[in-house]
């Protein structure tokens, strides 16, 4: 019974990570070489996915780590989560040609997308990126002054959180965790603010995005001034330490 259980649960666990790998982990569970089997099954399905995804309305983001616009990490592609609606692949690239052309050298970096199927089916811990109109993005980072191409204050691009007033609980409520007890952990960096202002600005003027999602802290610290630039309310996810644009 308890290894009924165990098996059942990565296979919920595995489904809800990469919406795949629970299919891939029921495969293996019929051989004897099981970790080997799902990793095979799993790239397999991944490959698929690739040319699948399409006929159900989204397409894949670049994976590569080259070019203007590239994930912060590989685990997001790793683990499916790179793909979009068209307009929004459209809309991620031009923000990435359009900062690379004003900055020569910037790299914009994205972090959550949505999984390849299925409106709807939810993308943990997120409260949207469940129909491929959704995408977070890092903010741009400097040193000493100095821009950092491609970098992130954490390694997933996640969870290193800006300090700022704040109206919601000190201690958080449902995903907005402030996880103070992490925040010693990242690097001295901080946000540079004339390529991050830019692509809000940018985000903001583009016809196709309908709201970007950031602290008002950061709002006001930034300069900017667009409607569509809002807060996302005390229960949900800190936007200090990322932006969320939406189709």
């Amino acid at each position: 019974m308890l290894r009924f259980f165990l098996h059942g649960l990565a296979i919920l666990l595995l489904t809800l990570l990469t919406q795949l790998g629970g299919i891939a982990w029921l495969i293996a569970l019929a051989t004897r070489r099981r970790v080997l089997t799902f990793l095979f099954v799993y790239v397999a399905l991944w490959g698929s996915a690739l040319v699948v995804a399409p006929l159900f309305g989204r397409v894949p983001l670049p994976c590569w780590p080259t070019g203007e616009l590239q994930f912060a990490t590989p685990l997001y592609c790793a683990l499916n989560r790179h793909y979009v609606r068209p307009e929004m692949r459209d809309v991620l690239l031009d923000l990435g040609r359009e900062m690379e052309r004003r900055y020569p050298g910037t790299i914009t970096l994205v972090l959550d997308a949505n999984f390849p199927f299925i409106d709807g089916f939810p993308l943990l811990p997120h409260l949207s990126h469940q129909d491929g109109r959704s995408a977070d993005l890092a903010f741009f980072y400097r040193r000493g002054g100095a821009y950092l191409p491609g970098s992130t204050r954490s390694p997933i691009g996640y969870f290193a959180f800006e300090d700022g007033p704040s109206d919601c609980p000190e201690e958080g409520t449902m995903l907005r965790w402030n996880l103070r007890w992490l925040q010693p952990l990242w690097p001295d960096m901080e946000i540079e603010p004339e390529r991050t202002r830019l692509a809000l600005n940018l985000l903001a003027r583009d016809a196709r995005v309908r709201k970007i999602l950031l602290e008002p802290h950061l709002k006001r610290q930034l300069g900017l001034a667009s409607s569509k630039i809002r807060f996302q309310g005390c229960h949900a996810a800190r936007h200090d330490d990322h932006l969320h644009i939406q189709l």
